[in-house]
């Protein structure tokens, strides 16, 4: 294996064991906290508003972290986004109010940090003969944390109506360790071996004259071309539906009662094969990278939005419309199903990782000297829906959810479908020039 690919690898790795500590706690957050709360009545932090602050910092963020990694380079920063990762789970091991919502803060700003830095440093090590492979990849090792971590968490939650302090603990420690793990791996993360200019900015700091300011400006030019703001309509759905499956639809199955007193085991259990599917789906699409640049991408993003519709409908016939609100006997359209709700999570990952990977591969197709800006702005967009959508998750019930998942699904489907079948026009017409580059300064090449 070459460098490059390796650096992919150690990538996915590190990524792999700082989220298998992250997103375990996003999705047994809202669980945990209403546990803590029933303990301790003073306690009055809410998993979605803490969800929702989180992705919020994020979404605002994004803006500054192109000019930020100007000056770290990408590997610094995601090294000192990860540690606030670490700095969130261990807060949870004294819960306060105020703690719980500045550590959401902290953790937003080290997320839009650490992701920004990810896409700029794996676009670095990739080509566009090999970004759809990478992107798959990665994205598959990424995802095996929601399947480990969740693993963990079902059988030590398994038998229990109520997360006490004991089980809690050991399970904020477990994931403070993992995240300690995931940090090691990016300090090994190696600068790439290549003489070409541009990939050696995008590991060191860069002069002042072309730093944070000029980077900044780079993301307000690159929003307003044409390709990013259709691709921002796919870039709000992947956020719509990311706070969905990752933070509302598993404390849904808990707070069921109608499953059982195996529900909130169910939690844990839905996490898995959230993962499952994410997995599966980044291992396919990595594995076949290079056909997707023969076939197309729009196959795949469309196969994501089939698979999602059908597992909302399913979803709005297996869960009743309170249960992401709290405990409830309510019954759905039907009996309540543990097995076919635990393939809907599986479908919701597998559709998830069908957009997701090919954003990525679009976005190193589109704009390779711009991938910072690019990458921020898609968080910065896939963010601020996720906030919206946490905040809102509080006050409104399943069925709406489900219908502002389906809207903006064929919104953002059309609009990536668009993006992807003008690129291979250009492509098959002969044109020379980068699509993203049309806002480029008139003085010389863009970064």
């Amino acid at each position: 294996m070459d460098r490059k690919f390796v650096n992919v690898i150690l990538l996915g790795f590190a990524f792999m064991f700082v989220f298998t500590a992250f997103q375990t706690m996003g999705n047994i957050e809202k669980t945990v906290l209403d546990s803590i709360t029933s303990d301790d009545p003073s306690f009055q932090g809410d998993g979605y508003t803490s969800l929702a602050v989180i992705y919020a910092v994020l979404a605002i963020c994004n803006w500054l972290a192109p000019s930020i990694i100007s000056v770290t380079g990408s590997k610094v920063a995601m090294i000192v986004g990860a540690i606030t990762y670490s700095l969130f789970i261990a807060s949870f091991l004294t819960p306060k109010t105020w703690l719980l919502y500045v550590a959401s803060v902290v953790v937003g700003a080290g997320a839009a940090v650490i992701w920004t830095g990810q896409g700029s440093y794996l676009i670095l090590n990739s080509d566009s003969q090999t970004i759809s492979r990478n992107s798959g990849i990665f994205w598959a090792m990424l995802q095996c944390s929601m399947f480990f971590g969740n693993t963990f968490v079902y059988f030590v939650f398994q038998g229990k109506t109520h997360i006490d302090e004991e089980t809690r603990t050991l399970v904020f420690l477990v994931l403070l360790g993992v995240s300690a793990v995931g940090i090691v791996f990016l300090l090994i993360l190696r600068p790439t071996n290549s003489t070409n200019a541009a990939e050696v900015e995008a590991q060191a700091p860069l002069p002042s004259e072309n730093g944070p300011l000029h980077a900044l400006k780079r993301a307000f030019a690159l929003f307003t071309t044409q390709e990013m703001l259709l691709l921002s309509c796919t870039f709000l759905y992947t956020g719509v539906e990311l706070s969905f499956f990752s933070g509302v639809y598993s404390p849904s199955i808990g707070f069921t009662q109608q499953l059982g007193e195996q529900a909130k085991q169910l939690v844990g259990m839905s996490g898995i094969f959230i993962g499952l599917g994410e997995v599966i789906g980044g291992a396919l699409f990595g594995i076949l990278g290079k056909k997707t640049i023969k076939w197309g991408r729009d196959p795949i993003v469309i196969m994501g939005f089939i698979i999602h519709i059908l597992s909302f409908f399913l979803i709005f016939l297996n869960l009743p419309n309170a249960a992401p609100l709290g405990n409830t006997n309510d019954e759905a359209f039907i009996t309540s199903s543990a097995y076919l709700a635990i393939l809907c999570s599986f479908l919701l990952g597998f559709a998830d990782s069908c957009y997701n990977t090919q954003i990525y591969s679009i976005i190193g197709g589109i704009f390779p000297e711009d991938s910072a800006p690019a990458f921020a702005l898609f968080k910065f967009t896939q963010s601020l829906a996720a906030a919206a959508c946490f905040f809102y998750s509080s006050h409104v019930g399943l069925h709406v959810q489900l219908a502002i998942l389906v809207v903006t699904a064929i919104i953002g489907t059309i609009t990536f479908c668009m993006v992807e079948w003008r690129s291979k026009a250009k492509q098959e017409t002969g044109y020379n020039g980068e699509i993203g580059t049309s806002c480029a300064e008139p003085s010389g090449k863009p970064e």
